[in-house]
């Protein structure tokens, strides 16, 4: 019997299966080598199949994730969001802020620029303004749908590289004004997106630029341009050349920087640029434009009920750190309740300007700030009239409370201070005598009742106001670095820190309030309310609390503990601004000034010397430019400041000089009496001595007694007891007794010695080192 072997049961030592291939050498031609085979057998064409199919895949779950779910999301978004109207945002804009006195009363209301606007038509609008607009903000906007691809992408790069600039196109930018919000979360971007698309599908591109001109801020409170027109211009929107709109384009950018010329001037120039670019002018007319000119800001809205000035700037600076800026400020019918106390106020300007009144010199200016010690709550501030007649135009003036000056001998408080923290006291002695040389440099006391022994004590310096003993004292002992820490300890606010005042370290100067170092009035009276409130230091403030149109509180101050400020220990610094005071106390007396009755003060005159110039009369030579009166009670610190714009030859009755005791001192007593009158007596907590316990004798050649005490100057004799730039002059007698007020720790041992300056004729007064 024959068997036939199947062909497919035959299997022989190699055999591997139907797909078997002989591993044998093969031409190239004929199969894949075993190298080209990776561990899983693959060949070449089946990898790069695989390659693909994963790309495909990455593809997909990109397109669905980047691509189709956003779509969707986009969708839905799209039809659950809703464009607000330019008539309901216009609701809230343009709307005055109430001003408050710190008891509740109206203080007066500060009402926009532009007033009361109306809601233009794109008709009322002319195309020179909506092509400044667009060039300048997006040039895109005829052609993009709500938002611009190549500008959210610029914008993403410049976050990257901490470059400036964003990608919002016109839409999102209204948008974004519309609904008030502009926080940096992915939220609120996307259903700006979403609604920037939606404008763009639902209103026509004329109807778009119209509502964003509508709403937009510019400055000066002006929202919407029409309310801008008026407000930079006086003209209507329809009257507005190519220059002018430009300007109000370039403004949207920076409008809370609108006063600012450089900025001005600058985002103008850009504005213009792009106009170019975008072909809306001519290369003449853009080479031919001229900056227009803008009406003064006191021009640009009626200031009949509006609270003084120089108040409503320090609000409105003061609001936009808590989160209420410029954009703000008239969009939520705010009610500002301020630290100003209503009769404080008006005692210190009726103080102030009565100062001024029968005065000879018409350059003469002042100013007067009054701060609670309390709480750094400014309870007066006047800073000056808040305009001025130039050349027969109202023009703003400057405010003299926040323009730093040189404060003269006001600065030997920080010197003592600075000297106190090295654990020296008042009794330490200096020689006090005059015309004394360091380093080559003569310093001279301001005459002879501002000198001493050669063994003269701080406390006595500090009475007499010894330009000598304080110059040593920071040159040889403390150096100028921890005087001016000592200051800013206080609460003197530099450039470096949010402030205006400068201080200069680089010499002795400071020691006597010259050369670079400056401080403002208000920083003055901040500094000195740190003494008062036993050497804990508070932040000025003019704002208690702010409400909107809702009633609803936006802002409130919170009642500040303070912190101690010349040391890590309450009970130190305390003592160290109580060793102040007891310095400061008897200069009062010995400045022909008074405490007001029942309350006990201390404070310290100033004066800066004029700097004579080459064809000035011979009187100038004794003038001074800057004088001052700083002091205190355990209730409010006040700094009066008389001088001028700049350094002027400044005269008092006919050529004779004036003193930080003839104009600034009666104003300063002028102010506390009035303040003060009818409130609880009040006096300085007693603290113990720093350092030397008892001084040494005396040994004056000018000292005497049975000498009464001067009386009340007129206002054109020189103040003895004044400051280190100062000048002499007829001196005609000096007190016997320094007076040292009620309450005070008494002196270590007995009464200090009498001094009674001799008569004489006019010094050549102090000539200290200038920088």
């Amino acid at each position: 019997m024959t068997h036939r072997i199947a062909e497919d049961d035959y299997r022989d030592q190699g055999y591997r299966g139907a797909d078997y291939r002989d591993e044998g050498p093969l031409d190239p031609d004929d199969g894949y080598p075993p190298e080209d085979l990776d561990k899983k057998g693959r060949t070449p064409a089946q990898r790069k199949k695989r390659r693909w199919k994963i790309i495909r895949r990455c593809a997909y779950a990109f397109v669905g994730l980047f691509i189709v779910i956003p779509a969707i999301a986009f969708v839905i978004t799209y039809f659950m969001v809703d464009v607000p109207s330019p008539q309901s945002i216009a609701q809230g804009q343009n709307q005055a802020v109430t001003y408050l006195y710190a008891d509740g009363s109206p203080m007066g209301k500060d009402v926009p620029s532009g007033g009361n606007r109306q809601i233009l038509t794109p008709q009322q609008i002319p195309d020179v303004v909506k092509h400044a607009v667009i060039a300048t903000e997006d040039s895109s906007f005829e052609t993009n749908s709500g938002f611009d691809v190549t500008g959210l992408l610029r914008a993403a790069f410049n976050q990257l590289t901490g470059k400036a600039g964003g990608g919002s196109t016109i839409s999102q930018q209204y948008i974004k004004k519309a609904t008030d919000n502009d926080a940096p979360t992915l939220t609120r971007k996307w259903t700006e997106l979403a609604k920037s698309f939606k404008m763009n599908q639902t209103y026509e591109k004329q109807d778009i630029i119209t509502a964003y001109l509508n709403i937009i801020y510019f400055g000066r409170g002006a929202y919407g341009v029409g309310a801008a027109s008026q407000a930079f211009f006086h003209k209507d929107v329809s009257k507005l050349d190519y220059t002018e709109a430009a300007l109000l384009a370039g403004l949207i950018q920076q409008p809370g920087r609108s006063e600012n010329p450089k900025v001005a001037q600058g985002r103008w120039n850009t504005a213009l640029d792009r106009m170019l670019e975008n072909k809306y002018i001519t290369a003449q007319q853009r080479q031919s434009a001229q900056f227009p000119q803008v009406i003064p800001l006191e021009e640009s809205k009626d200031d009949a009920n509006a609270p003084y000035k120089f108040i409503n700037v320090q609000v409105k600076a003061e609001l936009a750190q808590h989160g209420i800026d410029d954009d703000k400020y008239y969009a939520g019918g705010y009610t500002v309740q301020t630290t100003i106390d209503k009769h404080a106020q008006e005692v210190a300007t009726q103080v102030a300007t009565d100062a001024l009144k029968d005065q000879s010199d018409d350059r003469l200016l002042n100013s007067l700030v009054a701060v609670d010690p309390k709480t750094g709550g400014v309870l007066a501030y006047y800073g000056g009239p808040a305009l001025v007649d130039v050349n027969g135009k109202k023009q703003g003036a400057r405010d003299w409370a926040n323009t730093p000056q040189n404060p003269g001998s006001s600065m030997k408080a920080f010197d003592l201070t600075a000297f106190l923290k090295m654990g020296k006291g008042i009794n330490e002695t200096f020689d006090g005598s005059n015309n004394r040389v360091f380093d080559g440099r003569k310093v001279r006391n301001a005459g002879p009742s501002s000198s001493c022994s050669g063994q003269c004590t701080v406390a006595e310096a500090m009475k007499r106001s010894a330009n000598t003993v304080f110059y040593d004292m920071v040159l040889n002992q403390t150096h100028p670095g921890p005087v001016g820490q000592a200051a800013q300890e206080a609460g003197v606010k530099t450039k470096d820190n949010g402030g205006k005042s400068l201080i200069s370290t680089a010499d002795a100067n400071i020691a006597l309030g010259g050369g670079n170092t400056q401080i403002t009035p208000a920083d003055m009276a901040s500094a000195y309310a740190t003494f008062a409130a036993n050497g804990v230091q508070r932040d000025r403030h003019f704002v208690l609390k702010v409400t909107n149109a809702q009633k609803e509180v936006a802002y409130e101050a919170q009642p500040s503990a303070g912190k101690p400020a010349f040391d890590s220990s309450a009970d130190k610094a305390k003592q160290i601004a109580g060793n102040v005071t007891m310095a400061l106390g008897p200069v009062v007396d010995f400045s022909h000034l008074k405490c007001p009755s029942g309350h006990e003060c201390a404070g310290k005159t100033g004066t800066q010397q004029h700097t004579v110039r080459s064809g000035e009369p011979a009187w100038a030579a004794n003038a001074n430019a800057q004088t001052w009166m700083v002091g205190y009670t355990p209730s409010v610190s006040v700094a009066a400041w008389v001088g001028a714009d700049g350094d002027q030859a400044l005269h008092g009755s006919g050529t004779s000089p004036i003193y930080g005791s003839t104009i600034a001192g009666p104003m300063w007593q002028k102010f506390l009496d009035g303040y003060l009158k009818g409130k609880p007596a009040e006096k300085f907590d007693q603290v113990s001595l720093i350092g030397v316990q008892a001084p040494p004798a005396q040994g004056d050649q000018n000292a005497g007694d049975g000498q009464q005490p001067p009386q009340q100057t007129n206002g054109n004799q020189p103040d003895p007891g004044d400051d280190g730039n100062d000048h002499g002059g007829p001196i005609t007698g000096g007190p016997s007794q320094p007076h040292w007020p009620t309450g005070l720790p008494h002196w270590p041992s007995g009464k200090p010695s009498s001094h009674n300056p001799p008569t004489g004729g006019p010094t050549t007064g102090e000539d200290p080192p200038q920088e």
